[in-house]
């Protein structure tokens, strides 16, 4: 990817949350029967799930309060530096980030309490962020 090139943001509404499950444990049913968007990776160490924290229930290790950007796609999986364009501007803001990919995009988390200084970082390099947006995940 071009250094000159910019990406379209949405920084969609709500909070989210990621935990961390048993390595063992299967796809609990909260995260099965809920709506929105829901990623879960199992390695050899961990379940983890990222999440709307609304559904997350009390009692699982977690890690809450993240905001979510999406960058606008599809993306070609040809295009390369995406989550880099994103990650220096914010690191050198001294931003912790959270990033997941999917087939289409990609989407990086921010802790709400940094939300004014990702946009300001993100903006300043020349991204352009809509704000706040709702999306409804599995739509076209």
């Amino acid at each position: 990817m071009s250094s000159e090139r910019r990406l379209n943001l949405a920084l969609l509404e709500g909070r989210f949350a990621i935990c961390r499950l048993g390595v063992n444990e299967p796809v609990p049913a909260w995260v099965l029967d809920a709506s929105g968007f829901i990623a879960f990776v199992r390695t050899s160490d961990e379940l983890s799930v990222l999440c709307q924290e609304n559904i997350l229930p009390a009692n699982i290790l977690s890690e809450s309060g993240w905001r979510m950007f999406m960058v606008e796609g599809p993306l070609d999986f040809a295009i390369t530096g995406v989550l880099l364009a994103l990650a220096k501007p914010l690191s050198d803001a001294g931003l912790s980030i959270l990033a997941i990919s999917t087939f289409g995009t990609d989407y990086l988390l921010v802790k709400e309490e940094a939300i004014e200084s990702a946009v300001h970082a993100l903006t300043a390099v020349g991204h352009r962020i809509k704000r706040p947006q709702k999306h409804v995940f599995g739509s076209n």
